[in-house]
C-alpha cells in the first residue's frame, strides 16, 4: 500500500519549475520588451516653450515648403508633379550656396532622381552621416505630412549646418530621396536603396543614417497615440512627442541620437527599437540603409499610429502643426551641429 505520493517529486522542487516555467512564458518577454524600449536621458515634460523669433521664422519657411512640395501629388504616377517637387527642394538647396547632385534613374517607366547637397568635412578621412528624407508622395494623396514635412525639414537642417562647410568633423550628406512610397517600397527601385547601394559601393565609412518621416502632426488628447501590439504598455498614450525608431540590429544608434537629442532639445520624445516584423518599424528609408549594414533609425510621428490622415487625399499642409514641427528640426539641428562642429 502507499499513500499516493509515490514517485512524485518534493513540493519544493515542483513549485521551483513551476517559477521557472512562468519566468520563461513572463518574465523573459517583459525582460525583452524592457530592453527594446529602454533610452538614455529624460524626455522633455511639461509646457512648451513659447516659440522664439528663429523658431517663428523657421515655421514659416516650413510651411512655405510645404505648401510648395505638397501643392498636388507627385509620384511616377504622376511624373511630372513629381519632377516638379524635384526642381522645387533642388533650388531650395541651391540657393543655399550648395551644388545640388541629382542620382538618376529609371522606374516605372519614369526617369527619377534623388537629390544630394554635401557638408564637406575638415579632413578626407572623416566619417560619414547620411540624412534623408523622401519628397514623393502616395498615389493621389499630395503628401503634406507624409513626407512634405520631412523634405522641408531636410532643407531647413541644409540652411542651419551650412557654416559647418569645410571644417565639419563629419562628411554630412544630405539626400532627398525618391519612391519611397508604394510600389516601389522595398523594392530595387526604391530611391534611398538605389543610394545606399551605391554609397557602399565607394567603401565610405559611414556611422550613422537619420530618415525625416512625417514630422508634423501632434495631439495633447490621451488616447489619441497608437502602437503595434505589445509597445503600447511602455509609451505614453497622448500623441505629443517625436519617435525616434528603429530595427534591433540599430539599437545602440538609436539610444546615442535620443540621448543627444534629449539633451539639446526641449520637445518630448521617445525612442526604441523592435523586430522589423512589427507594424511600422521599417517603414521610411532607414530600412534601405539597414539592408547595406549601416546603423539606421526614422524620427517621426508615428504616422498611421496618429495621424488620421494617413496616405489619404485629406493628407494637405493644413493638417501640419507647424510650431512644433520647426520645434523638432531645431533640435535636430542642434544635435547635429554638437556632433559636426
Amino acid at each position: 500500500m502507499t499513500d499516493g505520493s509515490y514517485g512524485k517529486p518534493p513540493l519544493g522542487l515542483r513549485l521551483a519549475v513551476l517559477a521557472g516555467v512562468v519566468f520563461v512564458l513572463v518574465g523573459l518577454p517583459f525582460a525583452g520588451l524592457l530592453w527594446m524600449t529602454a533610452v538614455p536621458g529624460h524626455s522633455w515634460s511639461g509646457p512648451l516653450q513659447p516659440l522664439g523669433a528663429g523658431e517663428t521664422a523657421l515655421a514659416a519657411r516650413l510651411r512655405a515648403d510645404v505648401e510648395a512640395i505638397a501643392a498636388e501629388p507627385h509620384n511616377v504616377a504622376h511624373p511630372q508633379a513629381l519632377e516638379r517637387s524635384a526642381r522645387y527642394l533642388e533650388a531650395r538647396l541651391a540657393g543655399l550656396d550648395y551644388p545640388v547632385v541629382s542620382q538618376r534613374f529609371q522606374a516605372g517607366g519614369a526617369g527619377v532622381r534623388n537629390l544630394e547637397a554635401l557638408v564637406e568635412p575638415a579632413r578626407s578621412d572623416a566619417p560619414t552621416l547620411v540624412i534623408g528624407a523622401h519628397y514623393d508622395s502616395v498615389g493621389g494623396a499630395p503628401g503634406a505630412n507624409d513626407n512634405a514635412t520631412g523634405a522641408a525639414a531636410l532643407v531647413e537642417l541644409a540652411r542651419g549646418l551650412a557654416p559647418l562647410r569645410g571644417r565639419s568633423r563629419l562628411r554630412l550628406r544630405l539626400l532627398l530621396f525618391v519612391n519611397e512610397e508604394p510600389p516601389f517600397f522595398k523594392t530595387g527601385s526604391m530611391g534611398s536603396l538605389v543610394y545606399a547601394r551605391a554609397l557602399r559601393r565607394t567603401g565610405e565609412h559611414v556611422e550613422g543614417m537619420i530618415a525625416l518621416e512625417t514630422l508634423g502632426f501632434y495631439s495633447d488628447a490621451a488616447g489619441s497615440q497608437h502602437y503595434p501590439p505589445p509597445l503600447g504598455a511602455f509609451y505614453p498614450d497622448k500623441g505629443d512627442f517625436v519617435a525616434f525608431v528603429g530595427t534591433l540590429g540599430s539599437r545602440s544608434w538609436v539610444r546615442h541620437v535620443v540621448r543627444d537629442f534629449r539633451a539639446t532639445a526641449r520637445f518630448p520624445s521617445e525612442g526604441g527599437t523592435a523586430p522589423a516584423f512589427l507594424q511600422g518599424i521599417d517603414w521610411s528609408d532607414h530600412w534601405s540603409f539597414g539592408k547595406v549594414g549601416v546603423p539606421a533609425l526614422m524620427v517621426t510621428d508615428t504616422a498611421p499610429f496618429r495621424y488620421p490622415f494617413y496616405h489619404t487625399r485629406a493628407d494637405t499642409p493644413d493638417k501640419v502643426d507647424y510650431g512644433r514641427l520647426a520645434r523638432v528640426t531645431a533640435g535636430l539641428e542642434r544635435m547635429i551641429w554638437g556632433w559636426a562642429a
